[in-house]
């Protein structure tokens, strides 16, 4: 469809619902039957070239269309808003009115509720919400052999359409060698597994990469890693470790949440970085090979994605730009299942990068935004897709939002309902356009 209208049934599939094209037969509108009939019978082989229309008759079979294996059709990237009385549960454990073991019990009430009402608007999958964690990543990373909150803080500037809000974490200090005494999130997957009758459990954990990407090499303590590649070493057989001993309590379904992949996109976060002296150009290969290090020896049986994101802070961003700079590196090179991408507004650009994903792997399309309550219409989210198609198969795309709802405690401005109402729409258009 490079340049060219679908054609369905005799009629353009033109790029506005119910306008007419430029051969001047009318598109017929996205809410007509006939749309996901259309859309899921788009060659299945490369795209288009200029010039050529795409004719109806091919349809998406086989295991691609039952889609057995994660990424899912319908999927989302983790993490859910906290209920209520969740919130008051860890602000009671803080102020000393209940135990650790209290706590537990109300997250594991909490994770059980938000796994059932996944698995009732449809999802495939399901994850505890990250209700167990204060900050996506920080919660993982800091349980690493080596690796502490050092006295001072960072600022990450986050900007949304009213302003600036600033959030200032302790700033990571590298001051052991890297390790993994023990697995991390091992009890919270075997909890999130243990109510997930019905759906794929998925967890998530921040990749390799965040644990260097904010501090870089001022992070590393010289005298504890004189070598830098000793700290990318042990930092990589840490991560295996993790994923080892997920793989063997039966985790089949693994993302890697990542930020700085999508912030290197942004010519300002290369200038900060190349700043503190660090080879911004490249900085995306070194994380693309330590995160196939880490994923080496997972089992074929375990589905790995990972997730690109710009910033997800209380509907507030930080890096904007398509994924052109890293797309030739990233989807030709990082050893994984699929990849979840931000696509929700202008901030993400094209889905041109999208041509150098190659065969077998899938893209996961965050069309749906979590930073606002406003829902999107069926229609636009299915001319979307289209667009992707000049550029990647249907047969590889799949539809979630753009991140998570709760990438930290405080939740992104929207409410419980809003966030179900998306995760629904997603559902259900996923079944109109791949069946």
């Amino acid at each position: 469809m490079n340049g060219a209208s679908a054609r369905c049934g005799g009629r353009d599939i033109c790029r506005g619902a119910g306008q007419t094209s430029t051969g001047g037969a009318v598109g017929h509108r996205t809410d007509d039957p006939g749309w996901s009939r259309c859309l899921s019978g788009l060659r299945t082989s490369a795209p288009a070239e200029p010039g050529e229309s795409i004719e109806s008759g091919s349809t998406v079979t086989g295991p691609e269309k039952s889609n057995a294996k994660p990424p899912f059709r319908a999927d989302h990237v983790g993490s859910l808003l906290r209920p209520q009385r969740l919130h008051r549960a860890r602000q009671d454990h803080a102020e000393g009115r209940i135990d650790a073991a209290e706590l537990r019990a109300v997250e594991d009430e909490a994770i059980r509720d938000v796994v059932q009402a996944q698995r009732d608007v449809g999802l495939q999958s399901a994850t505890d919400g990250e209700f167990r964690r204060a900050y996506w990543h920080q919660d993982f990373i800091l349980q690493l052999d080596g690796i502490k909150q050092g006295d001072a803080t960072t600022t990450v500037r986050f900007q949304n359409e009213d302003g600036v809000v600033e959030w200032q974490p302790a700033a990571l200090q590298i001051a052991g060698k890297v390790g993994l005494s023990e697995p991390i999130f091992l009890d919270a997957f075997n909890h999130l597994a243990s109510v997930a009758e019905g759906v794929t459990p998925k967890l998530t954990i921040p990749s390799p990469s965040m644990v260097h990407y904010r501090g870089g090499k001022t992070a590393l303590d010289p005298s504890v890693y004189p070598d830098v590649e000793e700290f990318w070493s042990d930092l990589s057989a840490a991560y295996a470790a993790e994923v080892r001993a997920l793989a063997d309590a039966g985790c089949t379904y693994l993302q890697l949440d990542d930020t700085s992949l999508a912030y290197l996109n942004d010519e300002k976060q290369r200038a900060a970085i190349a700043a503190r002296g660090e080879d911004a150009e490249h900085q995306h290969l070194r994380y693309i090979k330590q995160i196939n290090a880490a994923l080496a020896d997972r089992p074929k049986g375990m589905a790995v994605t990972t997730h690109l994101c710009r910033g997800n802070y209380r509907s507030s961003w930080v890096a904007e730009g398509g994924y052109d700079f890293v797309a030739e590196a990233l989807f030709g090179e990082l050893d994984v299942d699929g990849f979840f991408l931000e696509f929700d507004d202008h901030r993400s650009g094209g889905f041109e990068p999208l041509r150098f994903v190659p065969k077998g792997k899938r893209v996961v399309l965050g069309l749906v935004t979590t930073k606002r309550g406003e829902l999107e219409s069926k229609d636009d989210l299915k001319r979307r897709i289209e667009e992707a198609t000049k550029h990647i198969d249907l047969d590889q795309l799949c539809l979630s939002p753009q991140c998570g709802f709760s990438s930290t405690v405080e939740g992104n401005a929207l409410t419980y309902d809003d966030q179900m109402a998306k995760l629904r729409l997603i559902v259900e258009t996923a079944a109109e356009v791949w069946g």
